[in-house]
């Protein structure tokens, strides 16, 4: 029998495509994100980011090029490689019961000027609320009213509103004759500096629920009054409290939450003389104000004849902002409002300029000037920033020839505006340096033409004239400037206080002390011979020696 015999089958095409493997480059993409976030967190990239971004970005910077490297690597493990799927599963099982269980185990308890967390239990309670609510108070009496003393520190920064001060001459041989310790003793949670009267001094604090005005004695640190508001701020990244710094002018204490209260207080007593919901007065939305504004209302009151300024805010229910708002600084009325930029968070100050007076302040994305008669703006240019993210915080300052310098952090750095001739005024730059004085959220002091100041937490000296860097040194985080004559106090982020020449030739450390503990953004408080200091944790006192031939006139 015939069998059919079946055709060949032609031939099979060869087949190209190769087994799954990871391309090199892979491994290559890997080794160099691995490579970058090492050394950007080690700072071996110091000398081609560091005039770029701040310590902060940079930080941000490593998290991601690590987090992408960590990824990279899971990714390659879970598709790419050829482990058994058994074992895939039970690392990729693993890693996210490790990501859950420290979700559920820490919490962030606040951030350092550079991003750094600082994780705590998550059932631990914040310290503020460890406090007691109203912090212990002086039984109510007939005391005489305060009387101011040449050496009062009033305001924010100091007489001046500058962080200068021309006395008393201070001797820097701390070694030898260290600062004495008059007190020590816990403080409620906010980063609001200390402001006195006498041996007096008030400072804003947060114990729970409550918002709190305090007045201790300067020497001794005992509570001689307090005034509380039911209001609480609190964020990840700006910390818990208030922020801003009281004044004290004829006896009375003003001060500005961080939600919008604005006290008047009889220093004598303790005594609300008024009060007032700052939001609540210009019809703002407390909650739309906190996501514009969400570090927290941070301007300090300016007195100035018989107003009392503060920055407004917004948006307001017709969807614009408020600049500044002037209240009776008796009754406590409002007189005028100006502008309608958003606010940032620097205190407004009173200065004069070809013999008028003018409120100089930083809104969210300009520097202004206004009229203290009726808030009008007298001119404005413009100065990058958003309250809610690249934020500004440091003050201007006022130069010979009405030239303005301003500087902040964020890769802005600093800059001094000349004013041109003819009506109505503007302003161009005189020069610009993005590299310079990096404020981010601290101040400079100005002395025989030229700054001070913490450029990303190192400490630099600029010349006012060109806008040259004439040294830095120093790494002290994110804290404070304060001027004392020719030396400089400088609070460090750590809580330490270093006593350094005020000087163009060099920087020169000449003295330190273990002031404080932990994070530290308040600003210092000099009256007389006696050094206040504080941050979120605790509050003190130091008397710091005198040179010989005594303070200053």
């Amino acid at each position: 029998m015939n069998r059919r015999r079946r055709a060949p089958s032609p031939p099979r095409a060869a087949s190209t495509q190769r087994p799954l493997r990871p391309p090199r480059r892979v491994f290559v993409g890997l080794a160099s994100l691995a490579a970058a976030s090492v050394m950007v967190c080690l700072g071996l990239l110091e000398p081609l980011v560091g005039s770029i971004v701040d310590a902060a970005v940079r930080n941000i910077i490593t998290l991601i090029l690590g987090f992408s490297a960590v990824m990279s690597v899971l990714v390659w493990f879970l598709v790419e490689s050829g482990h058994p799927w058994r074992l895939k599963r039970a690392v990729g099982l693993g890693l996210l019961g490790i990501v859950a269980a420290a979700c559920a185990i820490f919490r962030i308890e606040r951030v350092s000027g550079d991003l750094v967390p600082q994780l705590v239990f998550r059932w631990s309670p914040s310290r503020d609320r460890l406090l007691p609510q109203v912090a212990p108070a002086k039984a109510a009496v007939e005391a005489a009213a305060w009387a101011e003393t040449p050496g009062d520190f009033p305001r924010f920064l100091g007489p001046t509103g500058s962080g200068s001060l021309e006395g008393p001459i201070l001797d820097p041989a701390w070694e030898s004759r260290p600062p004495e310790r008059l007190w020590r003793r816990a403080i409620g949670a906010g980063w609001s500096g200390f402001a006195t009267c006498g041996d007096h001094a008030v400072t804003l604090e947060q114990r729970g629920d409550d918002e709190i005005i305090s007045c201790q004695s300067v020497t001794t640190g005992d509570v001689e009054w307090t005034v509380a508001v039911p209001a609480r701020h609190e964020t990840v990244l700006g910390g818990v409290g208030p922020r801003s710094t009281p004044s004290i002018a004829g006896g009375v204490v003003y001060a500005t939450g961080a939600t919008g209260w604005l006290h008047a207080i009889d220093g004598a007593g303790g005594r609300v003389l008024w009060k007032k919901n700052v939001l609540d007065d210009l019809g703002i939305s407390p909650a739309a104000h906190a996501a514009a504004i969400p570090w927290g209302r941070a301007g300090s009151p300016l007195v100035a004849g018989s107003l009392v300024i503060v920055p407004g805010g917004g948006p307001g229910k017709d969807g614009g902002n408020v600049s500044l708002v002037a209240y009776d600084r008796a009754t406590g009325e409002r007189r005028w409002t100006g502008g309608t930029e958003q606010i940032s968070y620097v205190t407004p100050q009173l200065v004069t300029v070809d013999g008028r007076e003018l409120v100089l302040t930083v809104d969210e994305a300009s520097v202004a000037g206004y009229d203290p008669a009726d808030g009008s703006v007298r001119w404005r240019f413009g100065w990058p920033g958003h309250s809610n993210s690249d934020a500004t915080c440091s003050q201007p300052h006022l130069l010979e020839g009405g030239r303005i310098f301003i500087s902040k952090g964020y890769g802005v750095g600093a800059a001094v505006f000349g004013p041109q001739p003819g009506e109505p005024v503007t302003y161009t730059a005189v020069w610009r340096q993005p590299s310079l004085l990096k404020t981010k959220f601290t101040n400079v002091v100005i002395h025989d033409g030229h700054a001070y100041g913490l450029s990303d937490g190192i400490l630099e000296c600029v010349s006012l004239a060109d806008g040259k860097r004439k040294w830095k040194g120093g790494r002290y985080g994110q804290g404070q400037v304060l001027r004392v004559g020719g030396l400089l106090l400088v609070q460090a982020e750590s809580g330490e206080v270093v006593v350094a020449d005020c000087a163009p030739e060099k920087h020169l450390v000449r003295g330190r002390c273990a002031a404080l503990d932990g994070q530290t953004w308040n600003t210092l408080c000099l009256t007389g011979d006696r050094l206040l200091v504080r941050n979120a944790e605790e509050a003190a006192g130091y008397r710091l020696p005198l040179a010989a031939r005594g303070p200053a006139p």
